[in-house]
């Protein structure tokens, strides 16, 4: 048995008769949160470059693939071999380059060709239009990047990044000038929008670039409570200057040329 094969049998023996009450009391919605949870969990390990919490993610994300596959089966819906299958056939399929005869000159004509053999495959249906597939569940940075991506295939894009930036500069201005709470979400939303198509251009992730980001900012506001409590005192009773001049200094021991 290999370790895969044994994964998906203990699955089935928990969800068994003999097996875990709680694993039988699962349905395909309560499991959607775990889903997104180990997701996320794999995200903050490749995020940190450590491999062996990495493997173990991995492994929980593949359990809930696994478990859904189960519950699946059990309603004769399918199982975890006709999951494989699918994703087998679909890598071959979009892979002409490879399994086929198509050649191709670079990855951009691979993503190409890979557009368009998916717009083929009769389980999405009949797409109308190019931005179609782009999953609603997304991060809405990350959904943002996606829609960008998919317009720019078919040519509705700028031909270098000097029309992203200028773009960004136009939504800042229309944003310091909106009125009304209902026209600054709306010029905010703007901003990021222009701001993700930069991302693009820069070939920068912008949801992994938003959570270094977050991480940069916790690290460093620990830093600065930690050296308040030190000098035996408050953020809440400092001033901002004080506040900000133990940030410059978070910064600078952060990046290894903090001043004696």
């Amino acid at each position: 048995m290999s370790e895969f094969e044994r994964l998906v049998a203990i699955m089935a023996r928990l969800r068994g008769p003999e097996g875990c009450p709680w694993d039988a009391q699962q349905t395909h919605t309560t499991l959607r949160q775990y889903m997104l949870e180990e997701v996320y969990e794999v995200l903050e390990a490749l995020e940190e470059g450590d491999m062996d919490r990495l493997c173990g993610e991995l492994g929980d994300l593949l359990l809930q693939i696994v478990f859904q596959a189960q519950l699946a089966s059990e309603e004769q819906h399918f199982d975890i071999e006709d999951v494989c299958r699918k994703i087998s056939d679909k890598l071959e399929y979009r892979h002409p380059h490879v399994f086929g005869t198509v050649q191709v000159k670079d990855a951009e004509e691979v993503l190409s060709n890979w557009e368009q053999l998916k717009n083929r495959e009769t389980e999405h249906g009949e797409r109308q239009s190019a931005l179609d597939g782009v999953p609603r569940a997304l991060p809405a940075l990350q959904e943002a990047a996606e829609l960008q991506k998919k317009a720019a295939r078919v040519g509705f894009d700028w031909p270098e990044i000097t029309g992203p930036l200028q773009k960004v500069r136009e939504e800042l201005d229309e944003l310091l000038t909106a009125s009304g709470q209902r026209d600054v979400e709306a010029e905010f939303g703007d901003l990021l929008f222009a701001i993700v198509n930069c991302a693009r251009f820069m070939k920068v992730d912008p949801e992994s670039a938003l959570r270094a980001a977050n991480a940069r900012f916790a690290r460093r506001f620990r830093r600065v409570e930690a050296e308040a409590q030190a000098q035996g005192r408050k953020l809440s009773d400092m001033v901002l200057a004080e506040m900000d001049e133990l940030w410059e200094q978070a910064k600078a021991e952060e990046r290894g040329d903090a001043r004696g």
